[in-house]
């Protein structure tokens, strides 16, 4: 359960030098702020025990030869969209997976090393998750915004 959390304008100061280079130390981010280490680590600490941030590593799909980025839509029939939806999230080649209101029930992003992966993954993986009543593929043709700072505070 995540708890509200209120961010001090240090912790927003932190989370900003820690969004252009995550490997900032405490050291520097102190120097940077003209505070101690001590307050900068007890700062961090706080957020990520409240849940209102934490320190990943993100990498770039394309780094590791993946060149087909494949939004799908997918409707479920017999079974709870949740259900399908922890399914979906088990396949190594989903990159995300959203519960959606709209057209579909389920909306996953799909990353593939090649045009010709997509085959074997559309007729022997997504099509035989239990639940799935139909698949609506796109395809991404260019990629114009791709920011995992998705959480503006």
């Amino acid at each position: 359960m995540t708890v509200s959390y209120e961010f001090s304008d240090i912790d927003l100061k932190i989370i900003e030098i820690l969004k252009q280079d995550g490997r900032t130390s405490n050291h520097r981010i102190a120097e940077l702020l003209d505070v101690t280490t001590t307050v900068i680590a007890s700062r961090i600490r706080k957020m990520e025990k409240a849940q209102a941030m934490k320190i990943v590593a993100v990498s770039d799909f394309s780094a590791y030869n993946y060149d087909v980025l494949l939004p799908i839509g997918v409707d479920v029939k017999g079974r709870r969209a949740n259900d399908v939806a922890q399914d979906l999230a088990g396949l190594e080649e989903v990159a995300s997976v959203q519960l959606v209101s709209g057209k579909h029930d389920i909306e996953i992003l799909v990353t593939l090393p090649s045009l010709e992966n997509m085959s074997d993954f559309l007729l022997e993986k997504l099509s035989k998750v239990k639940g799935v009543r139909s698949i609506d593929p796109s395809f991404a043709v260019d990629i114009i915004k791709f920011d995992f700072d998705v959480a503006p505070i």
